[in-house]
């Protein structure tokens, strides 16, 4: 945990504690909200190739994450950690551009 809370900056243990709780939190309401989704769409476990339902859910599951991944923080107290985290991940994945403030003179 020691070696966490200096990688995240994070002084406290609760203060760990609380994100590792907002992480599970929104990755089990990630996966549920993808459910109906992929209902909805035609896409259903029994009819569909195994293969193709687990890579378009999981496609389908990373943008609702990321997405609610910063609410659910806001909501437990900790939204600054998370937008801090939510734009150094998509920047690392090469989404960094939909942070950039501006051109610098």
């Amino acid at each position: 945990m020691e070696k966490l809370k200096r990688r995240w900056e994070i002084r406290s243990n609760w203060a760990l504690i609380v994100i590792l709780i907002v992480f599970a939190i929104n990755g089990t309401l990630a996966s549920w909200m993808a459910d109906p989704i992929t209902n909805f769409i035609g896409i259903d476990r029994d009819n569909t190739n195994p293969y193709l339902y687990w890579s378009l859910r999981i496609i389908l599951i990373f943008p609702i994450y990321q997405i609610t991944l910063p609410i659910i923080g806001w909501m437990f107290g900790q939204f600054k950690f998370f937008w801090e985290f939510e734009k150094s991940f998509l920047t690392k994945i090469g989404l960094g551009f939909m942070f950039k403030s501006g051109k610098k003179l």
